[in-house]
């Protein structure tokens, strides 16, 4: 069995909304290797919801791994033997294990091994013997960060395998797009309005709340931008927050789009401002411009292949790689002034998505 002649491939990326599409890429990669290839992706429950919308992807599992902090908790392990013999019965030929330099890869190869997959392939900090047979050693972050789409592409590229394009892959299916233009059509949009997206799963990545709402109010009332709030069910006091402290009208969205209805919001729009968070990425996928509001935590997922303004206030703690900021001040973000976000959405702002500008992927360097 040889990369080139493997036909049925296990991808392993058990992140979340983001990750999985920053993998996309090495994923087209995989896909185009062989016209017959069949991509099964193996994923958290979060990744599975995007993993649907990737036209790369022939079939989604899930899986909640035990050694991820986003796993949930269990007592035994009678739902990981029951992946591997899922794995088996599957009878991949290959298998690659996508994760950030942080991350051990060996759990998920040792899933593989014990599958009996032939060709097993990842980044591995520490020697893998048996577990990879195609083992790539971890460089990271002693000889610098590569951005995460980067970090793919070269993990496949090793076993040469190159995709067509590098652009991020998501694709709303009908029914994603009536139920957008179903939410959208009352509103009554002008041509110049705005998706603002303002939650975070960690709170080291949120831009302050009353911040937020001094950027909506002068978008609003300076400069006649509409303004479409979303976010989780359970973001939506954080919304209602933000919108009754700005004062101004507003709408929103929040708590009533699927992922694939937000991805086609999102494309509709001409710009999301929005915390370091899925919706960012979703944002780069379907080609809107972005104002990402991007805490110190971690400098390898800057929006890819979009026009993008990325902002922080520099400081000493960074990059501190943690969900909750260790120094308690925030400052990373608390220090951006809504007047610089207010400036960097109507320099990106576009009044018809058709009009969006090419770019190339955004550089590493926060700035």
């Amino acid at each position: 069995m040889t990369w080139s002649s493997a036909r049925r491939v296990l991808c392993v990326r058990l992140d979340t909304v983001g990750d999985v599409l920053m993998t996309t890429p090495a994923l087209r990669a995989l896909k185009e290797g062989h016209p017959q290839r069949h991509l099964t992706l193996l994923t958290s429950s979060p990744g599975a919801l995007v993993g649907r919308l990737v036209p790369e992807v022939d079939d989604v599992w899930t899986y909640d791994a035990a050694w991820l902090k986003a796993g949930p908790a269990r007592r035994d392990a009678s739902l990981d033997r029951g992946v591997i013999d899922r794995l088996r019965a599957g009878r991949f030929d290959a298998a690659v294990v996508f994760t950030v330099y942080s991350q051990n890869p060996l759990p998920a190869a040792l899933l593989a091994w014990l599958a009996d997959i032939p060709l097993r392939l990842a980044h591995c900090r520490e020697n893998p013997y048996q577990l990879l047979t195609d083992w790539i050693p971890e460089t990271e972050p002693e000889r610098g960060v590569r951005h995460e789409v980067t970090r793919q592409l070269d993990l496949v590229a090793a076993v040469g395998l190159r995709p067509s394009h590098h652009r991020l892959s998501l694709r709303p299916c009908p029914e994603d797009h009536l139920a957008a233009e179903a939410e959208l059509r009352p509103l009554r949009l002008g041509r110049r309005w705005a998706v603002v997206h303002p939650g975070a799963t960690a709170s080291s990545r949120r831009y302050p709340p009353a911040a937020f709402a001094v950027v909506a109010r002068a978008l609003v009332r300076d400069h006649g931008v509409g303004l479409v709030f979303t976010g989780a069910g359970d973001e939506v006091p954080l919304v209602e927050q933000i919108r009754g402290a700005a004062g101004v009208p507003t709408h929103s969205l929040a708590g009533r789009l699927s992922l694939g209805a937000l991805a086609a919001v999102i494309a509709r729009a001409g710009l999301l401002i929005s915390n370091n968070t899925g919706p960012a990425h979703v944002a780069a996928a379907v080609g809107t411009p972005v104002v990402d509001l991007y805490a110190l935590t971690n400098p390898q997922h800057t929006p890819w292949a979009v026009p993008a303004r990325v902002l922080n206030h520099p400081v000493p703690c960074a990059p501190c790689y943690r969900s909750t900021c260790p120094e308690g001040h925030h400052l990373c973000l608390r220090g951006v002034p809504p007047a610089a976000v207010v400036a960097a959405a109507l320099e990106l702002l576009r009044p018809d998505p058709r009009e969006a500008p090419t770019a190339a992927p955004v550089p590493l360097a926060l700035t």
